[in-house]
């Protein structure tokens, strides 16, 4: 029997709720054979005010064609690249792999404030990812930074950006809208033609580091395993918000982490 093989090609977070670790969890949990190339190191913490630590490309380079060619993968994942040059060294290998289930991830801006892909990089990501993607999954804000404009604030905003992501190329967009006040979890496809609204009921919690990680490794899984596109989204939506409702809790959430950050940094300067 044919075993689904996914790959994640993404930033390792050591505090184990997001990137790599995140991606190969929600693997499991969905019964696919995860493998990883790492990036970058993302060591979050109190202390540094520089804690992402880039891979060379070479080593992106030998982790990719290690999993390729020893396993091979019926869908890629891509997470936090970074940089311009890793972007570009991506897009090469995920032409050349052949693979057709390319989900993007394009992964900004951590939940704490720190930037996961540096400025320059961003037209990069555009012009050389975005054309080879089967499905694109922005948060609002990372759709917004995207398209050069604001982050999409209502449902309408969200839609019209799904329209305007979806010439640039993917197949699919997906609008991930969880950050949006006084709405449920709404999110938003677009294929092209049809726009669809996914909704589930907003869990009251501050424990959601990873969870973008988690939903976009899911809809991985589940394009692995044969899926249509519109399934693997509705089973990865479903999917993290019950990862969310019952997340586990260090008593250390993303609110007091973010506050005792600014904390740190405002006696230090």
């Amino acid at each position: 029997m044919k075993f689904p093989r996914t790959l994640t090609i993404a930033g390792s977070a050591s505090q184990g709720s997001a990137g790599v670790q995140a991606d190969l969890k929600t693997f499991q949990e969905l019964n696919v054979y995860g493998m990883s190339a790492i990036t970058a190191f993302v060591a979050t913490n109190q202390t540094l005010d520089q804690s992402i630590f880039t891979q060379s490309l070479d080593a992106v380079k030998a982790q990719v064609y290690s999993s390729l060619e020893h396993v091979g993968a019926d869908a890629v994942k891509t997470g936090m690249l970074f940089t311009e040059d890793i972007i570009k060294t991506v897009a090469v290998l995920l032409e050349e792999s052949g693979v057709s289930n390319i989900v993007v991830d394009p992964v900004m801006i951590g939940k704490m404030g720190s930037q996961l892909l540096k400025d320059e990089a961003v037209d990069a990501l555009i012009n050389y990812l975005l054309p080879s993607a089967k499905i694109l999954t922005p948060n609002v804000e990372e759709a917004g930074r995207i398209l050069h404009t604001s982050t999409p604030e209502s449902l309408k905003d969200m839609e019209e950006c799904a329209y305007e992501l979806h010439k640039l190329g993917p197949e699919y967009i997906l609008i991930k809208g969880g950050a949006l006040k006084g709405l449920p979890a709404i999110d938003v496809m677009f294929d092209g033609n049809e726009m669809l609204v996914l909704e589930e009921e907003r869990v009251a919690t501050i424990h959601t580091s990873g969870a973008g990680c988690t939903y976009s490794a899911a809809i991985t899984a589940q394009l692995a395993k044969g899926d249509t596109v519109e399934g693997a989204v509705r089973t990865a939506k479903a999917f993290v918000t019950q990862a969310i409702r019952y997340a586990l809790d260090f008593n250390r959430g993303l609110a007091q982490l973010t506050k005792q950050r600014h904390a740190f940094f405002h006696r230090i300067a």
